[in-house]
């Protein structure tokens, strides 16, 4: 007797169905995209218990022929092409014709449409993939499936379903990205009986960014909108200061298709290289429109993933469309400092009149009064400042650095302005050498980078202050810098500090020892936040940050908030893929909370079988690493001198969490070698 089986066609079924259904987020998935497909401009989703108990997806597209029903139900049967030409060109989200089929052959689908052209509907009811009942009925056009049960009889696949909530949140993931790659369809998804989103359909992709992740991430963006090599890209790139901790908010669409594109996303990051700070990732919406022949979507059963005939011209356009957007959306305002006249500052470019004089008259010294006035004609007209009342500034416009220092003196009387702008045009000379300086050069000068969260301008006359403080703290604590630090009945001798990075100690047994102070400090914190267990000290947030995740992460977020109070964070949910944070460890920076929000669960959702206590210990190094001294970073004597005495008394502080050591020794014998003494 052979040993080859030919499998049934129930059981081929179920195998089969194991690449299109893995969870109710697989089934929304091709049903949403044959409601898309069928001309639907308002689709309703709604789902229980995470979508595993009930599932109901309505539409008004053109419905399903009463002939073409039960044929709909087959495998390999599909409306969308009809030869291996068409291939060659797919212009539809679905064209398998496995989605019903599979669907049906794992769970009990009860189908109710009409189409436009007939009087009546139809409802049909299949489970397991065996016809229940077939009859008339009455509903208006369009589709709706019910699907109940899934995986009722595979108990086997049934036992890898998640929690309802996990299972419910993949589910809305899935809703978001078809909401955001088609805003002209109105999507309303009822989770629970709650309705968690609607989006208008007013065909503006803003309202749908809106819609799925917010206020704060819409208000984030930059328009992208750039054609090259016969493709056009549009969307939203987040602006360079709104970088994320990880990729995750990163939503890419090829002719309205979500995907996964590495040539893409390669092409995006260095787009934003150079703009975006080291370690944080650009956020995005983006739809690629290419030529359906010259990708091919038929590589993956669930279509994630794509491959082009030529990668070169697609990593072109999304690279020049990104940065052509920066430069264009990244727009730097002057900063303000109170005043009117400042204010008013904001929008005339002193320099850029000088530089218009020096063009028009290539001789400065020599100018005329006409030429004079007339510029300054421009400058009263846009801030109000008036020519007539300040003939010394005229008469000396000859020197275009005096002129504007002049203005700036008599106008707002902010001294450290006047001392920034002094320093910045410190090299501009009043002699013919002004006629080589270019409008390029005195731009960022012009141009100040303005941030809404802080309105102070960048002060490079305060680190001249800082150094004065720093000196006066110095002689005030020169007594500890002989300080001995005692272990045991050895003593441990501070030098000082190298680089702003390496402590220098001495010890009594004529070896000198380099201490890595972020380093030593990072170990020094994740040993406390591992002792402390949660228990430590905690601050209270003065305002309650908010934090937008994507849904997986927002998932790993409110599955772990035990977790989360077990190291000092007060998470709460805030629904819609939204978390809000009242309290955090005391060694943590405001400003650092929102981003070691995103980077914890965006560890949980990429590591979900890790154990507990992995996660714990990766959770300290995270706010460990960001709540130490960094290197280069300016620090007291007093503060050298604790890390240095904790390294020399705790054993554990010999590695920071990330296997890097904490210090190395050199001994005189090695040091004397070097100079040739030995």
């Amino acid at each position: 007797m052979g040993r080859i089986n030919v499998l049934d066609k129930h059981t081929a079924e179920l195998i089969a169905a194991g690449e299109v259904v893995e969870r109710p987020s697989s089934v929304v998935k091709e049903l949403l995209e044959n409601s898309i497909d069928a001309g639907a401009d308002k689709i309703t989703v709604e789902i229980q218990h995470g979508g595993i108990s009930f599932l109901r997806i309505s539409d008004n597209g053109h419905g399903i022929m009463k002939d073409d029903i039960r044929n709909a139900f087959k495998r390999n049967a599909t409306s969308k092409i009809s030869s291996e030409i068409d291939l060659e060109k797919i212009g539809t989200l679905g064209f398998r014709g496995e989605a019903l089929a599979s669907i049906s052959s794992v769970s009990k689908v009860q189908l109710i449409t009409k189409a436009i052209e007939e009087e009546i509907g139809t409802a049909y009811e299949i489970e397991g993939g065996v016809e229940k009942s077939f009859n008339d009925a009455g509903c208006p056009d369009g589709t709706t499936f019910i699907m109940r049960d899934l995986f009722y009889n595979v108990p086997a696949r049934y036992k890898f379903l998640k929690k309802d909530i996990a299972e419910g949140n993949a589910v809305a993931g899935v809703i978001d990205r078809i909401a955001l790659s088609h805003p002209d369809i109105a999507i309303t998804f009822i989770r629970d009986n709650k309705t968690i989103l609607k989006t208008s359909g007013d065909g503006k992709l803003l309202s749908a960014i809106y819609s799925v992740y917010g206020r704060d991430f819409a208000n984030s963006l930059i328009t992208v909108d750039y054609e090259l090599n016969g493709m056009h890209l549009t969307g939203y790139v987040s602006k360079p200061a709104g970088g994320r901790a990880n990729r995750n908010m990163q939503n890419t669409f090829i002719n309205g298709r979500f995907v996964r594109s590495k040539t893409i996303s390669i092409a995006l990051e260095e787009a934003c290289k150079g703009a975006v700070m080291v370690g944080k990732f650009p956020s995005c919406v983006l739809n690629l429109k290419i030529a359906p022949e010259a990708v091919d979507v038929n590589v993956h059963p669930s279509k994630i993933e794509v491959r082009f005939i030529n990668e070169r011209p697609v990593f072109d356009t999304v690279y020049h469309g990104i940065k052509s957007a920066l430069l264009k959306g990244d727009t730097r305002k002057e900063a303000v400092i109170g005043s009117k006249v400042t204010n008013d500052l904001k929008k005339i470019n002193p320099f850029a009149l000088a530089n218009k004089v020096i063009k028009e008259d290539k001789n400065p010294v020599k100018e005329t009064n006409s030429a004079k006035k007339s510029v300054f004609d421009e400058l009263e007209l846009n801030t109000g400042i008036s020519s007539t009342k300040n003939s010394k500034i005229v008469s000396d416009f000859s020197s275009p650095k005096k002129a504007y220092l002049d203005l700036i003196n008599q106008q707002t009387k902010v001294e450290s302005r006047n001392d920034f702008i002094q320093k910045s045009v410190n090299t501009i000379s009043d002699n013919t050498k002004v006629l080589e300086i270019e409008e390029s050069k005195l731009k960022p000068i012009a141009e100040l980078e303005y941030n809404s969260s802080n309105t102070s301008i960048p002060k490079p006359i305060e680190q001249d202050i800082t150094t004065v403080e720093e000196q006066h703290n110095i002689s005030e604590e020169k007594h500890t810098i002989s300080t001995l630090i005692d272990k045991d009945e050895e003593s441990f001798r501070f030098i000082g500090e190298a680089m702003d990075t390496y402590i220098i100690v001495e010890t009594d047994n004529n070896k000198i020892v380099l201490i890595d102070k972020h380093a030593a400090h990072e170990r020094i914190i994740f040993e406390k936040l591992k002792k402390e267990k949660g228990k430590g000290t905690v601050q209270m947030l003065l305002l309650p940050v908010t934090v937008t995740l994507e849904k997986s992460e927002y998932n790993a977020a409110i599955n772990h908030l035990d977790m989360f109070k077990e190291v000092g964070f007060d998470v709460e949910n805030f629904g819609n893929g939204t978390v809000i944070v009242r309290s955090a460890p005391s060694y943590l920076k405001d400003a650092d909370v929102e981003d070691s929000i995103v980077e914890i669960c965006g560890h949980i959702a990429e590591n979900r079988k890790g154990i507990a206590t992995e996660h714990m210990e990766w959770i300290y190094h995270n706010i460990s690493c960001r709540a130490a001294i960094k290197a280069g970073n300016k620090s007291t004597t007093k503060e050298l001198i604790d890390i240095a005495n904790t390294v020399f008394n705790d054993d554990n502080i010999r590695y920071c969490p990330h296997g890097r050591p904490v210090c190395i020794e050199l001994s005189k014998y090695e040091i004397e070698k070097q100079f040739g003494r030995v």
